[in-house]
């Protein structure tokens, strides 16, 4: 069985606000390696139009200016790799993705049983709803050293609690830590 494995920026107030976030070199080297433990991305609707807009290549082939040479590992793993979209309201999905649609809780148990390496989920909303679930096999908290005083937090609205146990640290150079947690 494939795990899903869930993974997050967050400030530490909790904020899971992009925007509020800082990125370098080191914490994207970390989530391209981290991707290519996966056979595919788990997104929803949301999370989905969001990663396409910033790491889809373009038609031209070449990456915008804007993006450093640091960056494209990160974007070259997000880009090729197969993506499933869960969504209600996407009539068809491109970018090397497949609309995931009924029972989530079906769909996704189907997509752990078949064989690799393991799924990808992050995000808010499909994120909560898995972990309601009990689908999460891997939880991971990238905190960056950052207040942010506003924003979304992940697992807002939690039913009920789900304990932890820590299964992996990493510090990296900038202050931000990355804390690995399996359901207990």
């Amino acid at each position: 069985m494939r795990p899903l494995r869930f993974s997050i920026n967050v400030t530490l107030d909790g904020c899971c606000d992009h925007l509020a976030g800082t990125a370098d070199e080191e914490r994207h080297r970390h989530f391209a390696d981290r991707l290519a433990q996966a056979d595919a991305l788990l997104f929803g609707r949301v999370t989905y139009g969001m990663m396409e807009s910033a790491w889809r290549r373009p038609a031209s082939g070449a990456w915008p200016d804007w993006m450093s040479d640091w960056m494209k590992p990160f974007a070259e793993t997000i880009d090729a790799a197969k993506k499933y979209v869960v969504s209600s309201t996407l009539e068809r999905v491109d970018w090397n993705s497949e609309l995931v649609r009924g029972d989530l809780g079906t769909a996704v148990r189907a997509l752990k049983q078949q064989p690799g390496k393991g799924l990808f989920v992050g995000g808010v909303t499909l994120p909560l709803a898995l972990a309601e679930l009990g689908l999460i096999d891997e939880y991971e908290f990238v905190v960056t050293p950052r207040l942010a005083g506003h924003g979304p937090t992940p697992f807002a609205g939690l039913s009920k609690y789900l304990d932890l146990k820590l299964v992996g640290r990493k510090e990296f150079g900038s202050g931000a830590v990355s804390l690995r947690y399996e359901p207990q």
